[in-house]
């Protein structure tokens, strides 16, 4: 499987901006999938997941409420709706696939990354 993240940008704090993720393959819907970020000269974190029907999101204290994960499985895509945001949430975003049945926040249960995508919030 392979990832491609993007829709990053600039935005004002307040703002909102929606990321994609399109994975290549055809076993797209077996896979749980999941948005991490890395802050400047932090560690890389846990955002959120979805399940492969979607039916099930699972999300970091730091955003829920804010960010909504959804996925469009016949067209191999996800999403991750960011509104609320706040300078803390400035980051590099990645979203990853994970070849397992149930959601995980555990970036090693992660088999595939994409590579990121910037998004940068002022104040």
């Amino acid at each position: 499987v392979q990832l491609q993240a993007s829709g990053g940008g600039l935005v004002q704090a307040g703002g909102s901006l929606r990321l994609s993720c399109a994975a290549s393959g055809r076993t797209f819907s077996r896979y749980v999938m999941g948005w991490f970020r890395q802050a400047p000269g932090k560690e890389r974190e846990f955002v959120g997941a979805i399940s492969w029907s979607g039916g099930t999101t699972y999300y970091a204290d730091s955003v829920k409420g804010r960010f909504a994960i959804s996925r469009d499985n016949a067209k191999n895509t996800v999403y991750l709706q960011m509104n609320s945001l706040k300078p803390e949430d400035t980051a590099v975003y990645y979203c990853a696939a994970a070849n397992r049945l149930g959601l995980t926040t555990a970036q090693d249960g992660y088999d595939y990354w994409g590579q990121g995508t910037e998004v940068t919030v002022s104040s």
